[in-house]
């Protein structure tokens, strides 16, 4: 991994878009959303406090995560696509 993200900031390897819905109807390159879920592959050292101290990241490399639709920034290294997130942007551990 060549990016080691700063601060409380993670990265996400997103999740592949679904080709279908649950009824089996298959959706066109065009329709597909964006998907919220991918696994984290770096984690920052943690947000420092007003007293200097670090705060530990509740995240770890390998998590499955929940995050929200506009978060992040989106970044391409070695043609394999990013998303950079704070970790207040992270909903859920599933």
């Amino acid at each position: 991994m060549k990016i080691k993200p700063l601060a409380d900031r993670v990265v996400i390897k997103p999740a592949p878009a679904e080709d279908k819905v649950q009824g089996g109807i298959i959706i066109p390159d065009t329709a597909k959303e964006k998907p919220q879920r991918g696994e984290i592959v770096a984690v920052g050292p943690g947000k420092a406090s007003e007293s200097g101290d670090i705060i530990a990241m509740s995240v770890k490399v390998g998590d499955t995560v929940l995050y929200g639709k506009y978060s992040g920034t989106e970044v391409t290294v070695d043609n394999e696509e990013y998303l950079i997130v704070r970790e207040s942007d992270i909903l859920a551990i599933v």
